[in-house]
């Protein structure tokens, strides 16, 4: 069935909250939020093959060494393996003191009292309490009144209250969640939340975690933030209320909405790594801190060996971290187009010279190595890509600074490669390449320098005398000059008849200290008209010099 041309016969759009004079647009967020990671229950919830007792330690390490405080580890009234799982990692001792885990239950009074009893001997834990409140849940999914929700909600607070009193040894936290906070009346949702106050009764020093949950994203971001300060206006006594934010992605601004929501006064935020979750996921917890992280706030969370992150949550989940996902795709930090590649090498050259850490790179938010990625696949090459492209590989790769002007000849080259191979080309080709194309370090090759001496005549001209191999026949051969350059190019002219006239010479270390190389680039013009180029590339600088003589007359023939 087509889709209607006339989708407002079938649509409505959100509406708006009443919010005069709303200051969240005019806020900045200048400090991390408490997290709390739902990856082993939200996100397992959501995966094809849920994680077994083995993933799901694994993933709690994972979020422990990283910095995340507060950990729902899932829904124990689900069944035996769950229960066994929050059971044994709280007798196991694995929990840090300073790490707070989060168990989820519906209002209903034997689901909570077995969340207590999944806690058993824990220091601390917070229980999450849950039932949805939207006019769709009411009238469709439950067939209740207003009233019967909201007693629902008080009822469950009830038995939390008194199932916490049984255990006075555990410093216990309460989370109630008016499940699809997003779609249901602003009012009523404070109504049923003010309900649960009166029967916590938290205080500032303990008090109570609202969470209001994206639980569909139906609007924009910014009405889901006219909804969270709606909310923190109005709530009684929020000096002792924890608001926080559990965003979901269906219309893909999940993270955008978490950000507003922080900036309308939200402390806490739920999401999972790299945003799994139901449907299109949860709020990307990655994101949402590195987003932070480069408008220079810390976010206390730690991914600076991201790859190590993306392997175990991959492993857990069996689910794949997209190429172009911010941060810890494969591909968002590569370019491909000449012009980008181009714009981001001359960044990391800047970037070299400055005298503070400022970043400051073309296309690049984030330093690739703050995440533990290295430079090397920065710049990548394929047919779109220009000359800075495979410059900047060689560069990386092999330490050659190639001249501008050199850069535009050996561009044909690299485009004939990969127009070929119909593939991206990865470094050795690159250096393949460029070796076949100025006979560098090749066999066999028509000019070969098998040894030489430079000696200065009384006159002060230079002589070359050496030994070349023409078409592997070794022949004694040299020539004078005013340097030796010179000398090189007359030993040409007068032994082989090859005429060539330099245009242009540059030269560079390869690499420092004792081991240290150079390399030599020379453009020659043949008496045709044709440029030539010549690399040589030796641990001795006039030798590179004559290496790259060598190298243009091979071209040149």
């Amino acid at each position: 069935m087509p889709m209607l041309k006339q989708p407002s016969t079938k649509y409505s759009p959100f509406p708006q909250v009443d919010l005069p004079e709303r200051q969240w647009p005019s806020q900045t967020i200048d400090a991390p939020p408490r997290w709390l990671s739902t990856d082993l229950r939200d996100g397992n919830q959501s995966i094809i093959d849920p994680m077994d007792a083995v993933k799901k330690n694994r993933f709690f390490d994972l979020l422990v060494e990283i910095g995340v405080k507060e950990i729902e580890v899932g829904f124990p009234s689900a069944g035996a393996t769950e229960f066994d799982f929050i059971s044994g990692l709280v007798k196991s001792g694995r929990i840090p003191d300073d790490v707070l885990v989060q168990v989820l239950t519906q209002s209903r009074e034997e689901l909570i009292r077995t969340s207590f009893e999944s806690l058993t001997g824990a220091n601390a834990a917070i229980v999450h309490l849950y039932n949805a409140v939207s006019p769709a849940w009411r009238e469709i999914v439950f067939g209740m009144t207003r009233d019967q929700v909201r007693e629902i909600a008080i009822a469950g607070a009830k038995v939390m209250r008194d199932e916490a009193g049984k255990r006075p040894d555990t410093d216990w936290h309460f989370q109630y969640s008016p499940e699809t906070f997003s779609t249901a009346e602003i009012d009523f949702s404070l109504e049923v939340c003010s309900s649960v106050m009166d029967v916590l009764a938290p205080t500032p020093d303990h008090p109570i975690i609202f969470n209001l949950p994206a639980t569909v994203e139906a609007a924009t971001p910014n009405i889901y933030a006219d909804q969270i300060e709606y909310f923190a206006r109005n709530i009684p006594n929020r000096e002792s209320v924890v608001i926080s934010l559990h965003t979901h992605n269906d219309r893909g601004t999940g993270v955008a909405a978490a950000e507003l929501g922080l900036m309308a006064g939200a402390d806490r935020v739920e999401g999972c790594l790299f945003g799994n979750g139901e449907r299109t996921g949860n709020c990307c917890l990655v994101t949402m801190a590195l987003n932070m992280y480069t408008q220079g706030v810390d976010p206390q969370l730690d991914f600076s060996d991201i790859d190590r992150v993306i392997e175990t949550v991959e492993y857990c989940n069996q689910l794949p971290v997209h190429e172009r996902h911010p941060y810890g795709g494969e591909l968002v930090y590569t370019a491909f187009s000449g012009s980008h590649q181009d714009a981001i090498k001359k960044g990391f050259a800047a970037h070299e010279t400055q005298n503070d850490q400022r970043w400051r790179v073309p296309y690049l938010p984030i330093d690739p190595a703050d995440l533990g990625r290295n430079y090397e696949a920065v710049i990548r090459v394929n047919s779109q890509s220009g000359k800075g492209g495979f410059a900047w590989v060689l560069e990386q790769d092999q330490g050659l600074k190639l001249p501008k002007k050199m850069q535009a000849h050996f561009s044909p080259f690299v485009q004939d490669m990969a127009d070929r191979l119909g593939r991206e080309l990865n470094a050795d080709d690159i250096w393949q390449t460029f070796r076949a194309a100025y006979h560098v370090q090749t066999h066999p090759k028509h000019f070969q320098l098998v040894d030489y001496e430079e000696n200065r005549a009384a006159d002060g001209t230079r002589l070359f005398a050496g030994t070349i191999a023409v078409e592997g026949q070794e022949q004694t051969v040299s020539g004078r000059g005013n340097g030796l350059i010179s000398s090189v190019l007359t030993t040409l002219e007068e032994s082989f008849g090859l005429e060539l006239e330099i245009v242009d010479y540059t030269e560079h270390a390869l690499g420092s200290g004792r081991d240290a190389r150079a390399a030599a680039y020379l453009e020659c013009r043949t008496p045709d008209g044709r440029t030539i180029w010549g690399v040589g590339i030796d641990e001795d600088v006039a030798t590179a010099s004559v290496r790259a003589v060598l190298s243009a007359a091979n071209s040149a023939i």
